[in-house]
Formats: C-alpha cells, structure tokens, sequence
C-alpha cells in the first residue's frame, strides 16, 4: 500500500503523487461509491489517501485520511447535496472582477462564509483594474474599504498589464493556496503569471454575455517552483450554502459577530429584536448596509438547501 495527496480530480479519476513525486491514475474503492455519502465524490484535491496498485499502472483508492478543513458548496448535481472543492488548505485567493464579469458581493459574502466556518484565510484579489473606469474605481475602493474593515486582505491586480502580481508570490510561498472566483475573472491566467512552468489553458470572456466560458474542468493542483501549491478550479456560477444554522450565520460575518455581544437577547439574529447591537451598528454606519443585506437575504433564502 502506498500514499500520496491527490492533485487531480476528473469526477471518477484521481491522480495522486506519492512521496516520490510519481503520479498514479487512481479510482475509488467501491465501499465509497456505495456509501451513503452527501457529496458528488469522497475524494477531493488535496486529501491525503492510501492507495494499492492494479495489474494495469493504475490505483484504487482505499483509504482517506481526516481532513483539517476544506471548502464546499452546494452541488448543481441535484442528485447529491455538495462539492467539496479542495481540502487541507492554507489560504484561499478569491479572485473577484467588477466588469467583463461582474463579481457580485452576495457571491463573495457566501463564499467568505464558508471560508470562515473552516477557519481558512481568505485573500480578495480584485483583478483586471487595467479596464476600470472612472467610476468603476469608485466602486473598486469602496469595496477594497468595506472588506479590509473587517479583517480582508485585499489585494488590487491586472494580469494583463502584470500589477503587483510580483506582491502576490511572496504570499504564497511554503502554503497550499486555492484559487477560486467566477467564470473568466482569470483565475489560469493569474496561475500562469505567477509560474510560468504551469501550462492552463486560458480562455476568452463572451462579450455578449459579459460571463466567462470555463476553461478549468476539473481541480488541480500544481507544485511552484518557488515552493508551495496552488489550487485551481473550474469557475463557479454561484456559490451555494449548505448546513448552516440560521441561528449561527451570523457568527460567520466577523463585524456582525463581534458587535453581536451587545446584543439584549443571546439567541438575538438581529432582524426584528429590540435592542439589537447589530442594527445600531448599520445604522451608525459601523456596520456596512450592504453586508448586512447579504446577511439578511442569505438567512431568509427560501431554498432550505443554503441552510439547516
């Protein structure tokens, strides 16, 4: 029996790299596929998993070990209830665009949620500030503002015209860094950028539609050369919520959770209770408006899937 960490995932395949850096095409070991599991796979990129080799060069998984963390969303196969999308990661680099696509907050809000139930940190790369406009910069800085008040690093990039893209490598030496974003916010592009040696493809932005076509169809991992691994993954439309309790959503946005202890009631969610802390807060400007209607619509989502 071997080991490794799994670097590629294509649904019903996984290539694994053991110690020795070999890869080895792996399946999964039925008792997986027949478990009464509530994710499209049990393996993603990034677990830990020990494998046996087959007569052909291939593997089958056998085993996966306990993940430290790992980022999920609700799955657009309507037959399983989530995608894991990596596991056993540093850092997350959410790559966001406010044109040719528009990332919207609501998308970013539920992402940083997930992010800050597992306790992973969360980078905002808002790229593609080559094209902005007068005003769409307003709108840049107003962001940059609202997310690095609460404790967001954010960081301000063109790969196109190669912007402080040099700033982002230190950051990701000796780390496990995902990248992750809509459809054609350049996500490949970024991954080529930082190391040349890595060959994605990249693709185009539909002009018609101001949405980008997938380029990425599975997770992947690669090595840097200047030590550390990123993450890339397909790009994603939405970001659906799962198994979160109304009463414990707050907890997940840290300005809300941290104005939440002066709240007059303890099970408090800071919609319609007297004396709400949190409500002051919006309306004293401590608090963004825009944020805590994100909060609102996401605890109000009628699709009970989002949440518990």
């Amino acid at each position: 029996m071997k080991t490794g960490i799994v670097v590629k995932s294509t649904g019903s395949w996984f290539d694994v790299r053991d110690e020795s850096g070999h890869i080895t095409n792996c399946k999964i070991k039925g008792k997986f596929r027949t478990a009464n599991i509530r994710t499209t796979s049990p393996v993603a990129v990034g677990d830990n998993v020990s494998f046996d080799y087959e007569d052909n060069n291939t593997g089958v998984i056998t085993e996966i070990s306990e993940r430290r963390n790992y980022i999920i969303r609700k799955a657009s196969n309507l037959s399983k209830e989530s995608q894991v999308i990596a596991a056993n990661i540093d850092q997350v680099f959410l790559i966001v665009t406010l044109k040719m696509p528009e990332t919207t907050t609501m998308f970013i809000d539920r992402f940083l949620i997930t992010a800050e139930a597992y306790r992973i940190p969360t980078t905002i790369i808002f790229n593609k500030i080559d094209i902005y406009n007068d005003v769409i910069k307003e709108r840049l800085n107003d962001l940059n503002k609202m997310y690095s008040s609460i404790g967001y690093k954010c960081i301000e990039i063109s790969v196109l015209e190669n912007i402080n893209i040099e700033s982002l490598k230190s950051e990701l030496i000796n780390k496990t860094t995902l990248i992750s974003g809509n459809s054609g916010v350049g996500k490949s592009s970024l991954i080529n950028k930082i190391d040349p040696i890595i060959t994605q493809k990249t693709g185009i932005v539909s002009k018609s539609h101001n949405k980008g076509k997938h380029t990425t169809t599975f997770a992947e991992m690669f090595e840097l050369t200047s030590g550390g691994y990123i993450i890339d993954t397909p790009g994603i439309k939405g970001f659906g919520l799962i198994d979160f309790d109304k009463y414990d959503l707050y907890h997940y946005f840290p300005e809300i959770f941290r104005v939440a202890a002066s709240c007059q009631y303890n099970n408090c969610i800071h919609v319609n209770e007297p004396k709400c802390a949190v409500k002051n807060a919006v309306e004293n400007g401590i608090i963004s408006e825009e944020r805590y209607y994100n909060y609102l619509t996401i605890l109000h989502q009628d699709d009970e899937k989002y949440r518990k």
